[in-house]
């Protein structure tokens, strides 16, 4: 069996959607390929030779060479992959030894939901070969579980996303999660520019709740008008006003700055695209490093795009994909 689930742009509310206000994200043209194949044995073995990151550091100092990768983040990922197996055979009440091999067409750890994608492919694939039918309210939730599992805290979102497709407003209020399919009347030509990664999803998530512990009255606030942020933007996206939506951009990463989880090189991305001509650019995800968004006019994307190649080589034009998770027979 193969199964493959999309990336995600976050286009607004991430951190806020954690503590229960709405989110605008959307599935990208990229996925993620899981094939599984029942073993003899009880064990998983995982062939994750596609599942790549990005950047290498060299530091050198009085003479000696410290060479530093994402390697690390590669680990994290096969985490998500072991964790779905055991909750999906916790679930099903069946368990059987599985190969699985991941191919990706996304970087991990960029912040494009590749952990998502993971986790709902591998369960929509392991699901079927043990010749179970998930539904997928079914995987998004056990999707969720296995991110709430690794990560510790979590929103619905990028297993949501993942799972569906499309463009998706989400909020959750406790276990039960809304999600509502929202119709963009323009496309939304996106660039999409990544830097390498200094803290994970885990970590930035972890920061906005200890800050919030700390300063409740400050953080509460912010993460409210991310919330309204968000619901303005659900109206401009419906009315096709792009300009509208690149300023609702602008402001949301802002906010986003505020709490925390950007970074100087995240930023330098976000700003460039500006003066590139972008109508608007933020972060997208979990932040410290990653992916930023930047939405233009059709006409300026190619500048756009060579523009933000002298500031990074990781950048990539993208359209939104409205379909989710999917299943084969591999032949």
């Amino acid at each position: 069996m193969v199964a493959s689930a999309p990336g995600k742009v976050t286009l607004f509310g991430e951190h806020a959607v954690v503590y229960g206000y709405p989110a605008i994200v959307a599935s990208i043209d990229k996925r993620i390929y899981v094939s599984a194949e029942l073993r003899e044995d009880d064990k998983i073995r995982i062939n994750a030779q596609d599942l790549r990151t990005s950047g290498v550091i060299v530091s050198i100092s009085n003479g000696e060479i410290q060479i530093t990768t994402d390697y690390g983040k590669t680990l994290s990922a096969i985490g998500y992959l072991n964790r779905s197996i055991e909750l999906t055979s916790e679930y099903l009440g069946v368990r059987k030894g599985v190969s699985l091999e991941v191919r990706s067409e996304m970087p991990v750890g960029a912040g494009l939901g590749t952990s998502a994608a993971v986790s709902v492919a591998t369960i929509a694939a392991y699901s079927t070969c043990l010749g179970y039918e998930l539904s997928k309210d079914e995987i998004a939730k056990l999707g969720w579980e296995v991110e709430k599992s690794v990560q510790g805290i979590a929103s619905p979102m990028d297993t949501s996303i993942a799972t569906f497709g499309g463009v998706l407003k989400i909020w959750f209020e406790g276990s039960t999660v809304y999600r509502v399919p929202l119709k963009v009347s323009n496309e939304l030509p996106l660039v999409v520019a990544y830097v390498e990664r200094e803290k994970s999803t885990k970590d930035m998530v972890m920061l906005v709740r200890n800050l919030r512990e700390k300063h409740p009255d400050l953080i509460n606030g912010i993460l409210e008008h991310i919330g309204k942020t968000t619901l303005e933007a659900e109206k401009a996206l419906a009315e096709g006003n792009l300009q509208e939506v690149g300023t609702l951009m602008n402001i949301n990463h802002g906010l986003l700055e505020a709490l925390g989880v950007s970074s100087r090189r995240l930023n330098e991305v976000v700003y460039t695209a500006r003066v590139a001509g972008a109508l608007g650019s933020k972060l997208t995800g979990g932040g410290g490093g990653g992916a930023s968004i930047a939405l233009t006019l059709p006409d300026n994307i190619n500048v756009l795009t060579n523009v933000l190649k002298l500031v990074t080589p990781h950048v990539f034009k993208t359209s939104i994909q409205y379909e989710g998770v999917r299943v084969t027979v591999s032949q």
